[in-house]
């Protein structure tokens, strides 16, 4: 049984510290400075996270995009209003790509049969407006707690994505209640063109094309991989006991290029730097404990000093990975081959956000973290602050 508790991740944030809006410009927030060695803060902005980094370092951010994966529409038969969140499409079911996995609300509502119709503009669609979208549901998943498998099935002569796109927006958050800007505002300036995600990868949403080229004269390499953010970063632990929380798969890709720079970057001396806990999860999980030898950087690096025996330590090296999938938890008590430094937002309680983050750190060292930017008046959440682990 594990002496580490779900309440352990726990904090009490007051409400209005909740970012309802991003920060303009984007890379003027603050910024949390945690140093691990010692545990010490610093407060800075994020326009100054060039002062951290240097010359040879390596930025790896998600490149992912959001799709409009909230659909607003009205059951068919009642008229009352349901809402879908589009999570991933189920292609093991259909080749086509019309089933997705979703959640939806109201879920007691929604069962086996139910059809939604779906007008472009959303649920404040005129009922006389045309159906642009139609969505059955065909099965439960995550144990009924909204969890849905919906086949979708667009207006004739339409496309599939061009329905979603007619029906749905941007999916914002539940704790941003009041943001009426530009939806680009929650996609990174240097997100790829094909949306996935259904959710922003957040921590990326601080850069600005001009803070990456300073960074990019200072010699400071950028690389991105892509993780499909998915239902994990809808759900909190629910189970007292957080080694017994199940994380769900989530697609992504870390390509040649990326391996490529880790090597000569860790060679050289110099850190990997993720942005964003999606960025982590991707580096991480490309590692594999049995590849190459060791004369693989990652591994010798992390030893670097120790009299650890090469058979016990020579293996294990970041690999390419495409169109794989990964349920990588990382906790406190996890090991970090790739990941020397992390940029990241401030996370909601009892997250496994929250858990990966003292996992890098320690969970004190966190707790101290958050409990300083409270104190400072620091925006917390999607649209909030920055913190570099240093």
């Amino acid at each position: 049984m594990s002496t580490m508790r779900t309440d352990d991740f726990d904090y009490t944030l007051p409400e209005e510290l909740i970012a309802q809006a991003p920060a303009e410009p984007r890379d003027a927030c603050n910024m949390l400075v945690l140093h691990r060695e010692d545990g010490s803060v610093e407060h800075k902005h994020f326009f100054d996270i060039i002062d951290y980094l240097e010359p040879g370092d390596l930025l790896v951010a998600n490149k992912t995009r959001v799709m409009p994966a909230r659909l607003m529409g009205h059951k068919k038969g009642t008229g009352g209003v349901a809402e879908t969140l589009l999570l991933k499409r189920r292609e093991d079911i259909d080749a086509l790509g019309h089933v997705w996995e979703c959640l939806v609300k109201p879920g007691k509502r929604l069962k086996q049969g139910a059809v939604i119709e779906y007008r472009p503009g959303g649920a404040h669609a005129p009922m006389s407006a045309p159906v642009c979208l139609t969505a059955e549901v065909i099965d439960y998943v995550d144990d009924n707690r909204g969890g849905r498998l919906v086949r979708f099935t667009p207006a004739d002569g339409m496309e599939l994505d061009e329905a979603i796109h007619e029906a749905g927006r941007v999916p914002l958050p539940p704790y941003i209640t009041d943001y009426e800007g530009d939806p680009e505002k929650y996609q990174t300036v240097y997100a790829m063109d094909e949306e996935h995600s259904a959710a922003a990868p957040t921590a990326g949403l601080h850069f600005t094309p001009e803070l990456i080229e300073r960074l990019e004269e200072k010699g400071i390499q950028f690389k991105t991989v892509e993780l499909e953010v998915g239902i994990d970063t809808f759900r909190l632990v629910e189970e007292d006991d957080p080694t017994q929380h199940v994380m769900h798969t989530e697609r992504y890709h870390v390509n040649q290029d990326v391996v490529d720079a880790v090597h000569a970057t860790k060679a050289a001396g110099h850190r990997v730097v993720a942005v964003g806990t999606t960025s982590v999860r991707s580096l991480e999980s490309a590692f594999d404990p049995e590849a190459v030898a060791w004369e693989s950087p990652c591994v010798a690096r992390r030893f670097e000093g120790r009299d650890d025996s090469a058979d016990s330590l020579g293996r294990g090296d970041i690999v390419e990975r495409r169109d794989a999938k990964t349920s990588l938890y990382l906790m406190p008590g996890s090991t970090f081959h790739v990941v020397d430094a992390m940029i990241t937002n401030f996370h909601v309680p009892r997250s496994t956000l929250m858990m990966l983050v003292s996992a890098f750190a320690t969970r004190e060292q966190i707790m101290a973290a958050y409990q300083a930017a409270i104190e400072k008046r620091y925006r917390f959440f999607s649209f909030g602050d920055a913190m570099l682990i240093v």
